[in-house]
C-alpha cells in the first residue's frame, strides 16, 4: 500500500489517493487503513479472470467503497478471458460507471470529493478489536 497525490486538471486541487492490487480486495482492514490515513480515492488494479468470480468481486468493491466512504476506481485487464468489468464506485456504494469485461475501453468519470466522509470511520469500535 502506498499513497499518491494527484493534481486535478481543473483548478489544481490535490487529491489524496491510495492503491490496492489484486487479492487485497479480500482484506478490508487495508482499505480502512488507506481511508483513515487520508485517501479520498482508492485505485484498485487487478487481473480477475472467469465470470464465476464476478458476483463476489463486485460485492467486495461496493462494500469497500461504502464501508470506507471513499471512491473506488477499479481497473481490470482487457483480455478475452477476463470475467469481471472495470468500474467506478461512489462512497455510497453506487456504481457510477462500468466497462464491459473482455473489451478495451476508456471512460471519463467525474467525481465530487465532497461525497467522501469519515462518518462511519469515526464510529468504529476499535476497543473491541
Amino acid at each position: 500500500m502506498f499513497y499518491v497525490h494527484l493534481n486535478s486538471v481543473w483548478g489544481g486541487h490535490k487529491v489524496k489517493a491510495g492503491i490496492q492490487m489484486c487479492r487485497e480486495i479480500r482484506f478490508p482492514e487495508q482499505w480502512r487503513h488507506l481511508a483513515v490515513h487520508g485517501a479520498e480515492v482508492i485505485f484498485y488494479l487487478t487481473n480477475v479472470k472467469g465470470e464465476d468470480n464476478f458476483p463476489v468481486w463486485n460485492s467486495h468493491l461496493i462494500s469497500r467503497a461504502a464501508e470506507n466512504q471513499r471512491f473506488i476506481i477499479s481497473s481490470n485487464i482487457a483480455a478475452s478471458e477476463q470475467g469481471c468489468s472495470s468500474m467506478a464506485v461512489s462512497p455510497k456504494g453506487n456504481i457510477l460507471t462500468e466497462l464491459p469485461a473482455g473489451e478495451e475501453a476508456v471512460q471519463k468519470v467525474v467525481i465530487d470529493l465532497t461525497e467522501v466522509s469519515d462518518w462511519y470511520l469515526s464510529q468504529s469500535r476499535m476497543d473491541l478489536m
